[in-house]
């Protein structure tokens, strides 16, 4: 079980990475404010740092299809919410100051990730059957069709919109992962669970690099969060049995809403190029994210 736990913790590493570099790309491409336009993959691809970002994705990706066969999705993808934590130290060593505030978020994320770890039960791969399946399939439709028009959406609500569908695009990897008997070759290309993650992963990133070039970054990366951890964690526990060590319930509740809050209070660092550019003093890092 405790490898698992290292697999999902070497994923936040990974995307948390991940994400200062795809944020710096987004950046700098151009863009618009309608609606989504899948040719953005194309641009943002064209530079070094996004290439650099899925190369580490994937990576995280290997880690946390790993975690997936031995913990519950709920410890998994809360493990995941401390990429910002990654980011958000990473922002350090890029000239950005951490206040108390962000420091004491950083000790809360590994506070409730130490409860989870405690509480979690090793889990096998849950035996589902087709429903849930097709289930995933019909998200990922869903899912894209709400993504590409958002460009309906009040200018304000965009980036918060494509964040929450960014999030839960890769809540649905996350299932799908969880649901793929095993990690061999053959089982792989024979899971309708892998192309579900495939394609899933795809439009999330496409959703998050459309938000991260639109209105606030902070709220795009909060949703982005609460969409990938608090949907996989009802779904694991509704419908694929995830459950904690005997008498563990509490603690593992505590240190999933811990880990979580802990994550969003990090939100704001999501975005790095702008901060890049002008790092804040240390009274504006530790004033209210706006």
């Amino acid at each position: 079980m405790w490898w698992g736990l290292l697999c999902a913790l070497a994923a936040a590493l990974a995307y948390g990475l991940a994400t200062v570099m795809q944020s710096m790309a987004a950046q700098a491409t151009p863009g618009g404010d309608g609606a989504v336009d899948p040719r953005l993959l194309v641009r943002v691809i064209g530079q070094w740092k996004f290439l650099a970002g899925i190369g580490l994705d994937l990576l995280g990706f290997g880690f946390q299809l790993a975690a997936l066969q031995v913990l519950p999705l709920f410890v998994v993808q809360a493990a995941l919410a401390a990429s910002l934590a990654v980011t958000a130290v990473a922002a350090r060593f890029l000239g950005v100051r951490l206040g108390r505030r962000e420091w004491a978020a950083v000790a809360a994320v590994c506070v409730g990730l130490g409860l989870l770890g405690m509480s979690a039960e090793s889990e096998g791969v849950p035996d589902v059957g087709n429903g849930l399946r097709w289930g995933l399939v019909g998200a990922v439709v869903l899912l894209g069709a709400i993504g590409l028009s958002s460009g309906f959406a009040p200018q304000r609500m965009r980036a918060p919109l494509l964040g929450l569908v960014a999030g839960l695009s890769f809540g649905v990897v996350a299932i799908s992962g969880r649901i793929i008997p095993s990690l061999k070759p053959v089982d792989l290309l024979t899971e309708v669970g892998t192309y579900t993650a495939i394609v899933a992963g795809a439009s999330a990133m496409l959703f998050l690099a459309s938000a991260l070039q639109r209105g606030s970054v902070t709220t795009a990366t909060a949703m982005l969060v609460v969409g990938e951890t608090v949907f996989p964690a009802a779904v694991g526990i509704i419908a694929l049995g995830d459950r904690t060590r005997h008498g563990y319930v509490v603690p593992a509740a505590a240190g999933f809403v811990l880990a979580i809050v802990a994550a969003l209070a990090l939100a704001r660092y999501g975005e790095l190029s702008s901060t890049e550019e002008s790092p804040p003093s240390r009274e504006s890092s530790t004033s209210p994210a706006p």
